[in-house]
């Protein structure tokens, strides 16, 4: 850590916590409409509507250095603007980025990390007018929440990995399953066997699991995704049950909700192709149900298909951040490959 670095504050705020600092007329305006569906965009496949991030606008003349140690700090600035509020925003920026900005239409975004506090992520977004930034940020709205995402991921990964690991359950993937995946302190194997493997981590306010299960990688056709939910809910049949003792009360997905559907995506899994997929699960009895997140990659040395999935039951609360966990230790899965050099 830099000697700068250490002497700030440390940043405060909740994940997903964050604050917009925007001249008050340009917030009620067409310009702060765009920045709140940008930033308060629904999760749309959670059982319940949710935002992507909480936001709190903040008149620029009243921020002070508790305000300036948040999280994620965000400043909106547009040159055409001559309140008092857009005045002091605009001391932010120097008179070299002022001429920049006023002459170069495609500059509107700039990132720091630990500006006012350690572990703190800023934007700024600003152009020589407001029809400028608005166009400029409704071209960029996933590259803009993107960001933020992925810094709220990080900063989960260092907390979720500070105490203790299951390593235990690392060796058990890379010698029976040949793959490996970073398991959390907290989290339990209920199930282990060829093909498949099932962690979980219960607690008063969630169930949290994860399963892993594959099969022999025969064409593209298994990226599909109907191929994919009938892989899932052939191995879910089989394997998870509200009850073991209740044969009716398997999980399967749930494809009847129209304003809710199953999401597939094409991605790149660390650097390899994958597909992601989003939905909702229930069991068969209709006694339990919520959100999942799944992963489909390849092992080519293996010729193997992975399917790789976090699913979650928390009924009646807020699920955003339960999923952001499950999605971040999925991402530490790994092939065979990516892991054998190490032994």
């Amino acid at each position: 850590m830099k000697k700068e670095t250490a002497l700030l504050p440390k940043a405060s705020g909740n994940s997903a916590e964050m604050i917009i600092v925007m001249d008050s007329a340009q917030w009620r305006g067409q310009l702060g409409d765009l920045v709140r569906a940008t930033f308060q965009a629904e999760i749309g496949t959670l059982p319940r509507q949710e935002p992507m991030f909480k936001i709190n606008r903040v008149d620029p003349r009243k921020m002070n250095n508790v305000l300036k140690s948040v999280r994620n700090l965000i400043f909106v600035m547009t040159l055409d603007s001559k309140t008092p509020s857009s005045k002091t925003l605009k001391s932010y920026f120097t008179k070299s980025s002022i001429d920049r900005i006023r002459s170069n239409d495609n500059l509107f975004l700039y990132t720091a990390a630990d500006e006012f506090a350690r572990g703190q992520s800023v934007m700024y977004l600003f152009g020589k007018d407001e029809a400028t930034l608005y166009n400029n940020i409704t071209k960029s709205q996933g590259q803009l929440q993107t960001h933020f995402n992925q810094v709220e991921n990080k900063r989960l990964y260092s907390g979720l990995y500070k105490a203790n690991e299951m390593t235990g359950f690392t060796k058990v993937l890379e010698d029976e399953h040949q793959c490996s995946m970073r398991i959390p302190f907290g989290y339990r194997m209920v199930l282990g066997e060829p093909g498949f493997v099932w962690f979980r981590q219960i607690n008063d306010e969630s169930d949290k699991d994860i399963f892993i299960t594959y099969k022999d990688y025969i064409s593209e056709s298994a990226f599909k995704q109907e191929n994919i939910i009938q892989f899932r809910d052939s191995v879910a049949q089989n394997q998870l049950f509200e009850d073991p003792d209740n044969e009716n009360s398997y999980i399967k997905t749930e494809t009847a909700v129209p304003y809710i559907p199953v999401v597939s995506k094409e991605i790149s899994f660390n650097n390899k192709f994958g597909v992601e997929t989003r939905g909702l699960w229930k069991t068969n009895n209709l006694s339990m149900g919520g959100p999942f997140i799944g992963f489909s990659v390849v092992d080519e040395e293996l010729n193997r298909l992975y399917y790789i999935e976090g699913f979650l039951y928390s009924p009646g609360k807020p699920q955003r951040e339960f999923m952001r966990e499950l999605e971040v230790i999925l991402n530490t899965f790994k092939v065979s490959s990516e892991f054998s050099t190490t032994k």
